[in-house]
């Protein structure tokens, strides 16, 4: 077989995945610019900042358009948030506290977070320097959350569950908005109380919902990666619901 029937060969199999995934494109986009819409956003919100505090109208409105997206009640979005670490600890910190615990029920998170937990490193600075309990939940042979272990784990000082969305380092496929779905379910059948948050790092855009549409409190991502389209060199968000 020669490349060029090859390359045709597999163009028709992968065809009905690229029409799949164009129309989801289509489908973002129109909610972005719908946002963008609503919002009023116009050439004056591209001016360039004086670095002041208050009454930044391009940053307050690009929050707004970040809220609209991800259907929260609110959104913190700024270029001094430089990694997707940097929001994911940021929105930690800015949750929990001393005497709290999180559980990841998706396995171990990232390494560049191991440190901000406390699991890694002299501990300054963490999660368990400020008396914050962590705890990771392996996944079963299959792949999957292990409920069994995770309704064990849970007590009355569990006060977040973290979800990683994407497969990041690990040999599992990365958590679709269904299994997510599944997830916040089964987390509010054992205490509704529950801060449930979703590390959404490479996750944005590329279904028709995000986390925050299934159940999430609270998302957070680095524009770095798909909100950025490419084009961002730093920055990162945090969306969710007013506590």
């Amino acid at each position: 077989m020669d490349i060029q029937t090859l390359k045709s060969n597999v163009e028709k199999q992968i065809e009905p995945l690229q029409k799949e995934t164009d129309k989801i494109a289509e489908i973002n986009q129109a909610k972005v610019l719908d946002s963008f819409q609503k919002n009023h956003v116009s050439d004056q919100h591209f001016n360039p900042s004086t670095g002041y505090g208050y009454d930044d109208e391009g940053r307050d409105t690009l929050e707004r358009v970040y809220a609209d997206v991800f259907h929260t009640e609110d959104a913190l979005v700024r270029p001094q948030i430089i990694s997707g670490t940097h929001a994911i600890s940021t929105a930690l910190f800015g949750v929990l506290r001393p005497g709290d615990e999180l559980i990841y029920i998706t396995g171990s998170p990232y390494d560049t977070l191991e440190e901000i937990v406390g699991i890694k490193g002299s501990g300054k600075g963490s999660l368990k320097e400020f008396q914050i309990g962590f705890q990771a939940i392996p996944l079963t042979e299959e792949k999957e959350v292990d409920v069994d272990a995770v309704k064990a784990a849970i007590t009355t000082k569990t006060k977040m569950i973290g979800i990683q969305r994407s497969k990041g380092y690990a040999d599992r496929r990365s958590f679709s908005i269904a299994k997510i779905a599944e997830m916040i379910q089964m987390l509010r059948t054992i205490n509704p109380e529950l801060i449930i948050f979703v590390d959404n790092c490479y996750g944005e855009f590329v279904e028709l919902q995000e986390p925050t549409d299934v159940g999430a409190d609270l998302i957070a991502g680095s524009l770095i990666k798909n909100p950025g389209g490419g084009l961002a060199k730093i920055g990162g968000y945090i969306a969710g619901k007013k506590i």
